[in-house]
């Protein structure tokens, strides 16, 4: 396995940061993350440095709003491939991967995930990544500032959409728990005993905020759609995985099933667009679940892109 001195890891960077912002101008250059220390890294012909990677050991924090997101523990793979052949470079650095894990007890649990987030425009990695028994879960989308819904959708005059405060707590979290429950179908949201509290408790905080950007969608007084999202300064945790700043993130969405289709989500959009445009971000960025058939269409309408398509293998030892 060839070492990765400074100069290697600069010089792989550099070629990438290139490569990424040819294929898509929203895709920040290649940023080193913290590892469990295992070397991997492959080189191309003539022995020239092609790939590097860390692989960070993840386990969530009992009754962690975050283990409703994906497994219990995750490896997660942050790869620089350079090339000159995408392909091969990137099949080699799964290789190392998949033996490295082999070394993990922890990796055969059950409640395990190998983990890698792919530019979604990156098509060179599609086949690499299927070979090796990865299976493409959830998007990163991105909307850019000022960017407008490709149809318009009338709403029903009976419906408000308001800004949701501390008194709507228990609304919003029977419709944030609707969303999860219908995510779970998909794959990788994972509803688990502590879910209900640990969403009231992260939403109890955040509508205590003066302005939280959440917002209900009534008819007669009642609930009937909630939209849940983080300004740019609770958004900092995923603002790395786009080049643009500021950065805003929509956690939840959600419209009761016999409610759908008549512009309420579109109307619930367009708020907290004009909320994020008028403050000045740059790019608000959502996760929708890669075979969901409401998500990736209706986003899309909203003016939405996907950015990065996570690829993942559960348990984490059947990575191949």
């Amino acid at each position: 396995m060839p070492a990765v001195t400074g100069d290697t890891a600069r010089g792989i960077s550099e070629q990438v940061a290139g490569r990424l912002a040819a294929i898509d101008a929203l895709l920040p250059a290649p940023v080193a993350a913290e590892g469990c220390g295992a070397e991997l890294a492959v080189t191309g012909p003539g022995g020239a440095p092609a790939a590097m990677a860390t692989c960070e050991h993840w386990a969530g924090e009992p009754g962690s709003l975050d283990l409703t997101w994906g497994a219990a523990r995750r490896f997660q793979l942050t790869p620089q491939v350079a090339g000159p052949d995408v392909a091969a470079a990137l099949d080699g650095l799964l290789a190392r991967w998949r033996d490295h894990l082999a070394d993990v007890p922890d990796a055969a649990e059950a409640d395990t995930a190998a983990v890698i987030t792919w530019p979604t425009r990156d098509i060179d990695g599609a086949r690499p990544l299927l070979r090796h028994g990865l299976a493409p879960r959830a998007v990163i989308a991105a909307r850019a500032a000022g960017r407008r819904p490709a149809t318009a959708v009338p709403v029903d005059p009976d419906v408000r959409i308001r800004r949701a405060g501390s008194a709507d707590l228990e609304a919003v979290v029977r419709l944030g728990m609707e969303t999860i429950r219908y995510d779970a179908h998909f794959g990788t949201v994972v509803e688990r005993p502590e879910t209900p509290g640990a969403l009231r408790h992260e939403a109890a905080r955040v509508l205590a905020a003066p302005d939280p950007w959440v917002w209900l969608a009534e008819r007669d007084g009642a609930a009937i759609g909630l939209l849940y999202a983080e300004p740019p300064e609770f958004a900092g945790w995923i603002a790395p995985m786009v080049r643009a700043e500021p950065v805003a993130y929509l956690e939840l969405m959600d419209v009761l099933a016999g409610e759908r289709g008549g512009g309420v989500a579109a109307a619930l959009a367009a708020q907290l667009h004009r909320a994020a445009d008028e403050s000045g971000v740059a790019v608000t960025l959502l996760h929708y679940e890669q075979v969901n058939p409401l998500s990736g269409p209706f986003w899309h309408q909203q003016g939405y892109r996907p950015l990065w398509t996570s690829w993942e293998a559960r348990p984490a030892s059947t990575l191949r």
